[in-house]
């Protein structure tokens, strides 16, 4: 009996035909063929795999450590096709058609957010997006300290220091959000004049609580930025709390936003985002190229020319443009289900953890769950942390750890003694819908690393 082909046989098959059309479009081109692999190319190749089999399977459900989700088939295959003609979308000139493609793509990521007049490009990822939204903003006349959580990413702090700007840390709510009074006195210092408000903090998931952000400005001037790298989507899903909820729909007030694609828009590394409300750019983007001016003058795209990089790959516009058009992000659509489907898989693990008196979990508020080992000191709940770790990991569950300041925690009640400031947490990103039909097997090695290190679970 003839064996049904594979799924990666049916992906090299897709392929092919994709790269024939492709290929149709330059047939009155010469012919000019590549030379043939060699043995040497071969080897290479093999010996590529071979050091790549020396890391932890990212793309599996046991793996819930770090940020880290696979592509969809459709971005790696239209990303690989693009290939073939290596687009730079620094302007027309390099990308014609990708530059067209990303302008297309991001006006669909800039409506998640409910922005229909918006500018905006890709970028490497949060970092780079993040550094060009607060550079406009000084660049906007807004020099004088930058606000963020304590628990937004560090690269607020980098980025501040790029641009010779104080950058002021807010302390967070028990919940690891931005504490809205805290904030209300910074910004009553005179110090502050950029916030920066955090959709999916990177080590809890936490959301900033965004409409209270935003009300401060009947007191307070400041330009808004909110970094939604890893969150940003999750105003798609369908089962947000309230909180949570309310803070997604107040995005429309920010004056910039950043999101991720290569985190839950299922694209590869390096795929971000930065948008600003306002379309026209400003006279920071004043450089121009003396061989794509042509291209501006005539008025072809030239994203390069209004972005903080200047050349940008266009295989990753080419695969973001492919992974929208087969999986479009609105509401109640396929991939809006697949983000509801992993904060199911996060709510499903937290209750079990808050169902044992073992652990002590934070409320998720999208797919990351953070949990501290009961102990009666901190050092110890730290150091049985790290033994589940490895313990699960021995197992081929790869969780991860994240460590966390005691004002954090301590209204959580996980430890008898503060003999430490901060407390090792572990920590799961549940960013595969596939980790919910794989939960129970999930549940019963963490119980067995569990147990291993820390005894019996609770009745």
């Amino acid at each position: 009996m003839k064996r049904a082909p594979t799924a990666r046989q049916l992906e090299r098959a897709l392929f092919d035909e994709a790269l024939a059309v492709l290929t149709a479009g330059f047939t009155g081109l010469p012919a000019c063929e590549a030379a043939p692999p060699s043995d040497r190319l071969r080897e290479t190749l093999l010996a590529a795999a071979e050091r790549l089999r020396d890391s932890a399977p990212y793309h599996h459900p046991f793996y819930l450590g770090q940020m880290q989700k696979p592509p969809h088939p459709v971005a790696r295959l239209a990303y690989t096709l693009s290939l073939e003609l290596n687009p730079n979308n620094h302007g027309s000139a390099g990308g014609l058609a990708s530059v067209r493609m990303e302008a297309e793509a991001v006006a669909q990521l800039a409506a998640l957010f409910g922005w229909h007049t918006h500018r905006g490009h890709l970028c490497g990822g949060g970092t780079v997006a993040n550094l060009e939204a607060l550079w406009i903003a000084r660049e906007c006349g807004y020099r004088t300290g930058i606000a963020t959580s304590a628990q937004a990413h560090y690269c607020h702090a980098r980025a501040a220091g790029l641009l010779g700007l104080p950058c002021h840390p807010v302390t967070v709510d028990a919940r690891g959000r931005l504490d809205i009074d805290a904030l209300d006195r910074a910004l009553g210092t005179g110090k502050i004049d950029t916030v920066v408000a955090t959709l999916g903090t990177p080590a809890t998931g936490a959301v900033d609580p965004l409409a209270e952000i935003v009300a401060l400005r009947r007191h307070h001037r400041f330009r808004l930025h909110v970094d939604a790298s890893y969150g940003g989507y999750f105003g798609l899903a369908n089962n947000l709390d309230a909180d949570t909820r309310r803070a997604f729909e107040a995005a429309d007030a920010a004056d910039s936003i950043v999101i991720d694609p290569h985190k839950h828009g299922l694209q590869p590394y390096g795929c971000g985002c930065v948008l600003f409300r306002d379309a026209a750019p400003p006279e920071a983007y004043r450089h121009t190229s003396p061989y794509f001016r042509l291209d501006l003058d005539e008025g072809a795209p030239a994203p390069g020319a209004h972005a903080l990089e200047c050349s940008r790959p266009g295989a990753a516009a080419v695969a973001l443009w492919a992974t929208q058009r087969l999986l479009p992000p609105v509401p109640d659509g396929a991939f809006a289900e697949s983000l509801t489907a992993c904060r199911d898989a996060a709510l499903a693990l937290y209750a079990t953890l808050a169902a044992d008196t073992r652990y002590i979990p934070l409320p998720p508020q999208l797919d990351i769950v953070v949990w501290a080992m009961r102990a009666d000191s901190a050092r110890e709940a730290s150091a049985r942390a790290r033994a589940v770790l490895q313990a699960a990991q021995a197992r081929d569950l790869h969780l991860s750890l994240t460590e966390l300041p005691r004002a954090l925690l301590e209204a959580h009640a996980p430890v008898r003694v503060w003999d430490a400031d901060t407390l090792v947490c572990l920590r799961a990103c549940l960013m595969k819908p596939e980790h919910g039909p794989w939960m129970e097997t999930i549940f019963e090695r963490l119980g067995a690393a569990f147990s291993e290190t820390g005894g019996q679970a609770a009745a």
